[in-house]
Formats: C-alpha cells, structure tokens, sequence
C-alpha cells in the first residue's frame, strides 16, 4: 500500500519534475503552492512511479489531489483507491481539470461523478496583455498607471532577501487593514505568505517590489506552473494610492517577460468565492477560467 509522508523541501526536485511533466496551467500543483499553503491543508505526499501522490484534509474531510506526471495514470489511481478503501475514506480527487477529467471519463466510464468546484476556478491571462494593458478594455488599467507615472517617483524593483522584512511589515498592515471584509481565509493567507518569506530562496520563488516617493507600496511573488504559464501566489498593494495594484501587476508581467521568454500566460489564481476578488479579478480581463471539479467514485 501507499506510504505517504509529510511534505518537506526535500521533495521540491521530484515533485518539480513531475508539476513540468504535467505542464498544467492550474495553480493546485506547483510546489511552492503545496508548501506554503501546507499548515492549512495538512499534506502528505508519496512518489508513485512518475506520478505524485497527494492527500489533503478540506473542510474538515480527506481527499486526494489528481495525480499529476508523465507515468501511466490507471496504476496511479488503483493505488489511491485500495488506499482510500484501506482507511475507510471516500475516494474523492481534488484540483481535476477540464483535460483530467476527460482522462478519468476514458479510463474509467461513468464511475465518477464530477462536481465544478466555481470558487477554486484560475483566472488566466495573456501576459502580453498585462504587460501593456492593450486594448479598450484595459484602457482603464492604462489610465490609472499613467496617473501614478505623473504623480511619483517610483521604481519596481527584484524581491530578494533584503527587501522581505519591508514587505513583511506591510503585510501586517494589510491584513489589518482588511481584516473585517474579509472571511478567516485571511488568516491562512497571512500564514503562507509568512511560510513564503521564510523558504523564498529554497522554493524558487520570483518577485517583485514596488516603490513610489521612497514607500514601498506594494509586492508580488510566484513561481512558474507550466512551460509557458507562471502562477503569481501573492499581490498585495496600497489600496489608498491610485494606481498602485496595476502597476504592481503591469510591472510583474514585464519583469517575468524579460526574464522567461517563453512565457505566454499568467494565472493569478482564484477568487476564493469573495465577490470583492471576483470583481477585481474580471476587471483584469481573463483569458479564459481554467475550471476545477472534485471527482467522486461512485458505489457500486
């Protein structure tokens, strides 16, 4: 039977060459998602062949991830299904995409039932588009960057080591700030930036810092999830000062287009069933919704 264990930075380079051998665009898979994010969703993973292994608590309840790589999937899944059955768990997988669902319907015919999961949808765009805000209906994004260029003298700059502290201490203020419109997913948000900030060079992580008039005004930071998509984990910026979330996310695009020329797309994640995100997130004009189901064995 499986053994599973604890996720810990030792299993970053394997689970890194299977998260590039899926080449997903959703942002469930990547490393530094999975271990940021590891205290609230209680982890355990196992290397199955060429295919990781992933269960999760949610909601109080077990679950397993869609068991991303290049292996053959079948034995992947007869193995998370005799270990489901083992501990007397439903045998239920998280994160499915639209591609993997259609994997499962072929493999296995009418022994799923499929449930959208609309709150844990990914919001991708084209970076080319956030890079330059071309077009009418970002014409308002251009707007706003245009102002704050006017307005201050600013730069945006690399995250690195030196700069976390800074941003640390704004994210303190942010989640202050914000605590009351916001549900308690601000708590387990603050924890995984926290988790972030302490492992940024171990995992990998890119970013970048904005400055205007001598303040840092705002931060972002991912990883890449696929070939050509990188996956921004975090954006935090000034909400007072006009301007300042497009320029983080304009000025993000840029510096990872410089950087990954191969870089086509951006997925800045889900809207986590706020209506506020959702919002904020459309007026950024996805390309498309990369949507998510949670597959359920069905009984005989």
């Amino acid at each position: 039977m499986i053994e599973f264990h604890t996720l810990t930075l030792s299993d970053k380079e394997w689970i890194d060459r299977h998260v590039f051998c899926e080449n997903c665009p959703s942002a469930d898979f990547n490393f530094g998602n999975m271990f940021i994010w590891d205290v609230h969703y209680r982890q355990l993973v196992c290397q199955y062949g060429e295919r990781t292994l992933t269960k999760v608590r949610l909601h109080g309840e077990p679950a397993f991830v869609y068991p991303i790589g290049c292996g053959p999937l079948e034995p992947a899944i007869e193995a998370l299904r005799e270990y489901a059955a083992c501990k007397g768990y439903p045998f239920r997988l998280r994160g499915v995409t639209q591609t993997h669902r259609a994997l499962l319907e072929e493999l296995y015919p009418g022994r799923f039932a499929f449930t959208e999961e609309a709150r844990y949808a990914d919001y991708i765009y084209e970076a080319e588009k956030l890079a330059t805000y071309a077009g009418k209906a970002l014409h308002g994004k251009k707007n706003h960057c245009n102002r704050f260029e006017a307005e201050h003298d600013w730069s945006f700059v690399e995250l690195t080591r030196e700069l976390i502290p800074a941003c640390a201490a704004m994210l303190e203020s942010w989640t202050q700030d914000n605590a009351e419109r916001l549900d308690e997913s601000i708590v387990y948000e603050h924890e995984a930036i926290e988790r972030a900030f302490d492992h940024y060079e171990a995992l990998g992580l890119e970013g970048g810092v904005l400055f205007a008039d001598g303040k840092l005004l705002g931060f972002s930071f991912g990883e890449m999830t696929s070939l050509d998509t990188f996956d921004t984990h975090v954006e935090k910026a000034a909400a007072d000062v006009n301007g300042a979330y497009p320029m983080v996310c304009r000025e993000m695009a840029r510096m990872l287009m410089a950087k990954h020329p191969d870089l086509r797309y951006v997925n800045r994640e889900d809207d986590m069933g706020l209506e506020s995100l959702r919002r904020s997130k459309e007026s950024y004009k996805p390309l498309f919704l990369q949507k998510k189901y949670t597959a359920e064995w069905k009984n005989e």
